[in-house]
């Protein structure tokens, strides 16, 4: 099969890929291309090619010359990158070249780079990556493009590209090989740039207000810090059964009872639970603490937290999300689990609501799916996940959380049943979670000894004991608040991503039937 042919039936493609004869068709010819190439070249897959120029250098230097000044200033260029596109014609041929900042155009001659370099040129293809070396000059049509002098095979890609034209719109496939969803989709590296530079702003602006960032375990003795069913694993030489961390926080703590009296993580988290739009079981966390702050305190911090991010990431605190304006600037609603429910809710009787019977009704009466065995908080919240949350478009602070759904936060002075906490909700979902903690011991292990005994009565996501962070508490924990901040929601948010999946490089998936 010709070059010309073989071009001619990749631009021929259909929309959503082509037949599988014609892709097995399209990897036998490249196989036979690399046997060729290394039948004539020692070292097929090159190294030591190193560009002088991006391609967005380029554009950015020179895109607004004109033809003549091109030709007047004789720039010599060299950049390396991925075949995108073949335009041949006989002797010439114009191939788009994309490396990590964009796209340019480069031009091979046959006259020019010699019948032997020319033959070489015939065996490269779509996907393929090279360094090509010229100089700038610009086109008919005015596109800055690079006249070659050098054109060298550095790897050649033995699988054929998704057709140009759509790009690779599988979402499936986009999971599965977020590599070729890289290099087909602009907006998916654009994505994960995002989520780079919201990642390091987070880091500056914790940074600048005096937070130490530190590491801690990511494998612990005893599930804690979250109420979440965890992963298990087993470690060979302690002969000792592990967790993967639902959550940092004890640790963090105990950095806070040690004289750290402000610390950020910004790390992986493990839950065994369900996939969702939402909810990947590996997920990323920015946790941190502040001693002598109160969970009021860190609504304000969070705000402007999450202003100075769109100002720098997006440039703008008014963003689109999945057609809907959200407006960051300015102070945000707040309003406690118990008026949001009031509020939201078809349940108005405020004197009911912390009584089991009452709730316990109201859950049967709209079919909502409680379970008898709850505690009163553990009903409550039920009615505000199924029924409140989608209408927390706005950012809103939800705070005043029952004391028996909290089992870490630090009880209200004025209110016995409920806690001094709060979860951010953006666009119908949680985006964080904090509390001014507990720094009473007693009362921590009493709660602990709660959670144990819900565990015993069938609650897989309770938290277990932990013998050592009461006793960390019983050296001293100052007055502290502390937040979990949930990353990939984040970015979802400022990247416009209806999926979790869609801004995690390598999303957990089902495997492939075989």
């Amino acid at each position: 099969m010709s070059e010309q042919k073989n071009n001619a039936s990749q631009e021929q493609k259909q929309p959503g890929g082509v037949e599988l004869q014609d892709l097995a068709e399209q990897v036998r010819v490249r196989f036979e291309k690399l046997h060729r190439i290394r039948e004539r070249e020692k070292v097929p897959f090159k190294n030591g090619f190193e560009p002088r120029n991006l391609a967005s250098e380029l554009h950015r230097g020179f895109d607004e010359k004109s033809k003549e000044e091109l030709e007047s200033l004789l720039v010599q260029a060299s950049v390396a990158g991925r075949i995108m596109a073949i335009r041949n014609f006989g002797k010439a041929a114009f191939l788009q070249l994309q490396d990590r900042s964009g796209k340019i155009q480069v031009f091979v001659q046959k006259n020019k780079l010699g019948d032997e370099e020319f033959a070489k040129y015939r065996d490269m293809d779509v996907g393929d990556i090279v360094f090509a070396s010229g100089v700038l000059f610009k086109t008919k049509t005015n596109e800055l493009s690079i006249d070659l002098d050098q054109l060298t095979l550095l790897t050649k890609s033995l699988q054929p590209l998704p057709e140009k034209f759509h790009g690779l719109t599988d979402v499936e496939i986009r999971y599965r090989q977020r590599y070729v969803d890289l290099i087909m989709n602009e907006s998916t590296r654009d994505t994960f740039r995002k989520r780079s530079k919201i990642i390091e702003e987070m880091r500056k602006f914790f940074v600048e207000h005096d937070f130490l960032e530190v590491e801690t375990p990511m494998m612990h003795p005893i599930a804690g810090g979250a109420t979440a069913r965890p992963f298990i694993t087993h470690h060979n030489t302690l002969d000792m059964q592990l967790f993967l961390r639902i959550a940092p926080e004890l640790y963090l703590k105990r950095l806070v009872v040690g004289g750290l009296d402000r610390v950020f993580e910004i790390n992986r988290n493990f839950r065994n639970e369900g996939i969702s739009i939402k909810h990947n079981p590996e997920f990323t966390m920015l946790e941190f603490y502040q001693a002598y702050a109160t969970y009021e305190d860190l609504m304000d911090f969070t705000e402007k937290l999450f202003q100075r991010v769109a100002e720098r990431v997006i440039g703008s605190t008014t963003l689109q999300y999945q057609g809907t304006a959200i407006e960051l600037g300015g102070k945000w609603q707040r309003i406690s689990v118990e008026d949001a429910i009031l509020k939201y809710s078809a349940f108005k009787d405020r004197s009911q609501l912390r009584n089991r019977e009452a709730l316990l009704a109201y859950g049967k009466e709209q079919g909502l799916p409680m379970n008898p065995k709850d505690s009163t908080g553990g009903l409550m919240m039920v009615i505000f996940d199924e029924q409140v949350e989608k209408h927390l478009v706005q950012p809103t602070f939800v705070t005043h959380y029952p004391l028996d759904v909290s089992p870490l936060s630090r009880q209200s002075d004025q209110d016995p049943f409920v806690v001094d906490r709060f979860e951010l909700y953006i666009y119908g979902r949680e985006m964080a979670n904090a509390f001014s903690e507990l720094n009473d011991p007693e009362d921590q292990r009493a709660r602990f000894l709660d959670q144990v005994n819900a565990k015993n009565a069938g609650n897989e996501e309770a938290c277990d004991m932990d013998e050592d962070y009461v006793t960390a508490l019983e050296y001293g924990l100052p007055p502290t608040a502390g937040q979990g901040i949930g990353i990939d929601r984040m970015v979802m948010l400022f990247t416009d991503s209806p999926s979790i999946r869609d801004v995690i490089l390598f999303p957990q998936m089902r495997p492939v039937a075989r």
